[in-house]
Formats: C-alpha cells, structure tokens, sequence
C-alpha cells in the first residue's frame, strides 16, 4: 500500500464523519459517551491498522501502534459478518477474529454507526427544493425496499434449488424425520443399555 494512502483514507474518513453526523442531531448523546474512548482496528488483508476515537462533531481515525481500549484483528470479509452478532463466537472459534481489551467499546462504536440516521432528505432539499427532495427521498427508499425484496427472493431460490433440485441440503420434513428417527434409536439404545446393566448383575 502506497505510503500517504492510509493519511488520505482517515482524512476523507474523518470529513464523511462530520458531515454525517451534522445531518443527524439525535446521535449527540451517543457520540459523547464515545469521547476518550479508542478502537483499533487491523486489516489483515490490507495490512493496515486504523484507530478510530471520538470528537464532539466527529469520528477521528488515525494510525499508531499505541494500547488502546480494544483492538480488533480481522480481514474485510469478516468485519462484514460482524453485522450479524450471532457471528461473533463462530469467527473467534475459526481464528478468523481476535479481540482484546474491551468488547464493549467495540460494541459502542458498532451501534454508533448501525443507529446513525442522517437527514439526507433535509440536506437534499438545500440544493433541489423540498418537493423534489421529498420525491427523490421517497423513490430511493422504494427501490431500497425493491431491492431487499429481490435479495430475499433470490436467498429463498437459492435454499429451494439447493434442496429440490440439487438434493444438496435435507427438506425440512427429511430433518424432523431423521431427528425423530435419531430419537427413537438412542431410546432403544437406553434400553438395550439397561438391560445389559441387569445381566450383568
């Protein structure tokens, strides 16, 4: 990676920050309770390490080799399942994610950005006027919707070829009879168990 390019990357990173969160007023409260608070975070796949702390009209992030509250080592395919918590166990499991200091600054920082909520609406309407702002607004979150949608469709497809056509996977009847098909043998087991415990007596 060229030198100046992580510099570029945090000082475009800090001016998205602020303007972000000048748009959403409401996320005050909990950019405060970040201030004094750092997280670091390494990218293994672009051996990078950026430290991320709070400002009180900003996120700040910087490079350093410094302690801070919680470091977090991972590569950018992970740090995307991390949207998912229920991940997190799996991906410390498979070594893929390594956490030290405290989890619950990166918890902060994670909820910060997920609750972020900027008026993009009201900022849209400083340029184009508030009817075509509203009109813009109102056609983005359709297609969000629309989009969503599709993904979920093409998720279901994607279950229903694995499991009807390519017989890759078990259909749910297959599961819960071969579940009951597994209760009924470890019963004759616990069975055929006792009885060997009273021959043998």
């Amino acid at each position: 990676m060229l030198p100046l390019l992580p510099q570029l990357l945090c000082a475009a990173a800090e001016k998205i920050s602020r303007r972000l969160i000048a748009l959403d007023p409401a996320c005050q409260p909990a950019l405060q309770r970040l201030q004094a608070k750092q997280l670091s975070v390494t990218l293994r796949d672009l051996k990078l390490t950026l430290v991320i702390s709070a400002s009180q009209d900003a996120l700040l992030f910087n490079q350093h080799n410094e302690a801070t509250d919680c470091h977090i080592s991972a590569d950018l395919n992970t740090l995307r399942q991390l949207r998912d918590p229920s991940q997190l166990t799996r991906l410390i499991k498979a070594d893929a994610l390594q956490i030290e200091g405290d989890l619950q600054v990166a918890q902060q920082f994670s909820q910060f950005l997920q609750q972020l909520s900027p008026d993009w609406q009201f900022a849209l309407s400083q340029y184009v006027g508030d009817a075509l702002a509203y009109k813009l607004s109102n056609t983005l979150d359709q297609i969000q919707r629309y989009l969503q949608q599709k993904g979920q469709q093409l998720a279901q497809l994607h279950v229903e070829l694995a499991q009807d056509e390519l017989l890759l996977t078990p259909s749910r009847s297959e599961t819960e009879q071969f579940a009951q098909q597994l209760s009924q043998l470890q019963a004759r087991v616990e069975l055929l168990r006792r009885q060997l415990n009273r021959l043998q007596e």
